[in-house]
């Protein structure tokens, strides 16, 4: 038979026989290891390694023909059997006719799940109740669908007395399947469920388990391709390096053949100094004796004469010759000038100490803790905020290879905004860009990670703001003629004080809705309406030419005034703000006194916040309040070219931004202050000057939308009031 690998035994290398799967997922027939296990009995062992893996396997109490069947494989075996027997002379036994038919089937009913001889295939022709069953022929193109349309052979009770009992329910007690029987007899009181159900929920945990081993596959071939991408990494360090060690001992070699040149040259010349020098010596000696030795010879010629008078003549003469000869002989110094005499020192032990440390092969691991991010502590929600990371060694050198698994993610302090994840590239050099979008305002974490572990320092304190460079372009233009102050009922209505002694009700499209009051000193009239603010329903006017604040209902009823003309505790001299806190204190800028003023909701005075006198605290003529997130009061004079910042005790904190004659401030819900003077400045919450905006020609007063978290301001020389909508 020609049959497939898989469905052969790695043990017997037969077809599988009741095969039974281990734990590591290989299979053998069930007698192939019995035999395996048997041979162990004997050392009392309780596992036993698997043949193909060597992976150790436990071994059931029952011993192994109690571990798993694998039915599929048997049915794998049962298929590939039959269609091997196709191709072969003896085809395939009739397995549909009952009294042991001998003939070769010649089709397959999918109904019965039986091959059909000739006979059998005539009775599902002519039969009525076989006449819809399918039936497929075992010719060749039709028994290739055979495989998807065969089916598993039904699993039958082994209890003798429950023979034909299909194991069609499954004991959770004994964790076994079970026939009907069974469930009254053997497994009485036991928890038995029907097989389709719990088939399907093994189903449902191999889908969950199956989708779990995606995720950690994706994880494994990024691991593994990271690993492969940094083996590439260690070959191609491995060939510069091999340059890099042949280029420095090609240089070295260079070198020690220059200096060898050098010191060859160098005994050259010493060498001829010396040489020169002494035969100069040597010439001189050798002069002196020749002169002597010829002196010497005529004296000797003269001695031997016997003619006294040729003595006579001549002995006085040679004599003082010889004498001053050798007089200078006798003054010369005979010793060598040059005694001194010429040695090579190399050094040789200790160069050869130095060289055999030359050049190192450093391990150059990359360190988290080591390595860098630069970033910006500030950002914009919805621009793109880069940072840059830069790896290094534990030796704090740069590290020059990339693929490194180096992550950010940009969390939100508050911990109910989304978590953003950053766009990292990887530039092959040992440094990243992060690129990031914020989506919500407020304080963030940037946390960067290589490897999973943090880098230096991470996680990094950002403060994420709103885009304030748009508000050269409103959305909104509201005419109206002279307007001093602005505020917006959170409702959406808009409030307007003008020079025409009124405040105009606006709706949020910008359409005038009615006009609250008129010029005069009663209840309802105005003399001067330059500061507003809404809280529920209440609508409070500062109204500086009748020096109170009054109050209003937001369709325009007068309830009552706060304050009267003076400089005494709770009287007012040009009140040009008001603000309410969420204790509903009345908060009043007391402009012409220089200072500050806390009321009650019925008008009771209750402390000052003075700024005369000198120090930090110390403001003149405020003209505009605003209160913080921690309700810290926020103080724009415009004798003052500082914001004064107080508790709301009225204990002085501190003072930010530089400002020229502050009008107006406001600040939004990220924080950040927006201050008007000769122009729009705006502060981040710690005080910083981040932006200005020019284009913004005097404005004269400001307010942020309590609900929409839109800016509106007034132009007064403009007869306007702009509304700019921020984006989230």
């Amino acid at each position: 038979m020609n049959i497939n690998d898989h469905v052969i035994c790695q043990l017997c290398l037969k077809p599988f026989s009741d095969p039974r799967i281990l734990s590591c997922l290989h299979s053998f027939c069930c007698k192939c290891l019995l035999r395996v296990t048997e041979k162990l009995g004997s050392q009392k062992q309780n596992c036993f390694p698997c043949p193909t893996c060597l992976r150790s396997v436990s071994i059931p109490a029952g011993g192994a023909k109690h571990l798993p069947q694998n039915l599929h494989l048997g049915y794998e075996v049962q298929v590939v059997g039959y269609m091997s027997k196709f191709s072969s002379d003896s085809g395939v036994p009739c397995t549909f006719c009952v009294n042991g038919c001998s003939n070769s089937a010649v089709a397959f009913c999918c109904v019965c799940h039986a091959f059909l001889c000739k006979a059998g295939q005539d009775c599902h022709r002519y039969v009525p109740q076989l006449l819809e069953h399918s039936v497929v022929g075992l010719d060749k193109e039709s028994a290739a669908v055979l495989p998807t349309v065969m089916k598993p052979t039904e699993q039958y009770c082994s209890q003798p007395k429950h023979k034909k009992q299909e194991l069609n329910f499954y004991c959770e007690t004994c964790s076994c399947l079970v026939c009907r029987d069974c469930i009254v007899v053997v497994h009485k009181d036991h928890t038995i469920t029907e097989l389709s159900i719990i088939a399907e929920a093994h189903r449902d945990e191999m889908k969950e388990t199956l989708e779990d081993s995606k995720e950690v596959m994706s994880k494994l071939a990024y691991a593994a391709d990271k690993a492969n991408k940094m083996i590439q990494c260690v070959e191609s360090s491995k060939q510069q390096i091999k340059l890099d060690v042949e280029n420095a001992f090609s240089q070295l070699i260079k070198i020690l053949e220059e200096r060898k040149k050098a010191l060859l040259s160098e005994l050259d010349a010493v060498s001829l100094s010396k040489v020169n020098s002494l035969t100069l010596q040597k010439d001189e000696f050798v002069n002196y004796q020749h002169d002597i030795h010829r002196y010497n010879d005529f004296t000797s010629h003269v001695l031997q004469t016997h003619i006294d008078h040729e003595v006579v003549a001549l002995g006085r003469l040679v004599s003082s010759e010889l004498k001053t000869n050798l007089k200078k002989a006798t003054n010369v110094s005979l010793i060598p000038k040059q005694q001194s005499y010429l040695r090579f020192s190399a050094q040789i032990e200790g160069f050869t100490k130095e060289l055999f440390r030359l050049g190192e092969i450093v391990d150059m691991n990359p360190s988290p803790q080591a390595s860098t991010c630069t970033y910006t502590p500030v950002a914009k929600v919805n621009l793109k905020h880069y940072s840059k990371v830069e790896t290094k060694t534990s030796k704090r050198e740069r590290y020059c290879l990339g693929n490194l698994e180096v992550k950010a993610e940009l969390r939100s302090k508050s911990h109910d905004g989304p978590i953003v994840p950053g766009e990292v590239e990887d530039h092959s050099d040992g440094t990243y860009t992060i690129t990031l979008t914020p989506k919500t305002i407020g304080p963030h974490q940037l946390i960067v990670t290589m490897d999973g572990q943090n880098v230096q320092n991470s996680p990094y304190n950002v403060e994420v703001s709103r885009d304030y460079t748009f508000l050269c372009n409103p959305k909104q233009v509201i005419s109206v003629a002279q307007p001093y102050c602005v505020a917006v009922h959170d409702k959406g209505d808009i409030y307007v004080g003008c020079n025409d002694e009124c405040i105009h009700v606006f709706d949020k499209s910008g359409k005038l809705k009615h006009i609250i009051g008129g010029s005069g000193k009663g209840e309802s009239a105005f003399d001067g309406p330059i500061g507003a603010f809404v809280k529920g329903d209440i609508l409070y006017v500062a109204d500086v030419g009748n020096h109170c604040i009054k109050m209003l209902t937001v369709g325009g009823k007068f309830l009552r005034s706060i304050g009267e003309q003076g400089s005494r505790q709770g009287q007012l001299n040009a009140p040009s703000d008001v603000v309410v806190d969420s204790k509903d204190r009345v908060i009043i800028a007391d402009r012409d006194n220089s200072r500050v003023q806390v009321f009650s909701q019925g008008g009771d005075w209750m402390f000052t916040i003075d700024g005369n006198g000198s120090g930090d605290h110390a403001y003149k003529y405020p003209c505009s309040l605003v209160l913080d997130h921690q309700e810290n009061i926020h103080v724009a004079a415009y004798g003052s070219d500082t914001i004064k910042v107080f508790t709301p005790e009225g204990i002085y904190l501190r003072m930010y931004g530089y400002v020229d004659g502050p009008r107006g401030i406001a600040i939004g819900h990220d924080g950040y202050s927006l201050v008007c003077d000769k122009c729009l400045s705006i502060f981040d919450p710690q005080g910083h000057k981040i932006h200005t905006i020019e284009d913004l020609q005097q404005p004269s007063g400001i307010t942020v939308d309590p609900k929409s978290g839109s800016i509106y301001i007034v132009l007064f020389n403009n007869n306007n009031v702009l509304r700019y909508v921020l984006e989230p």
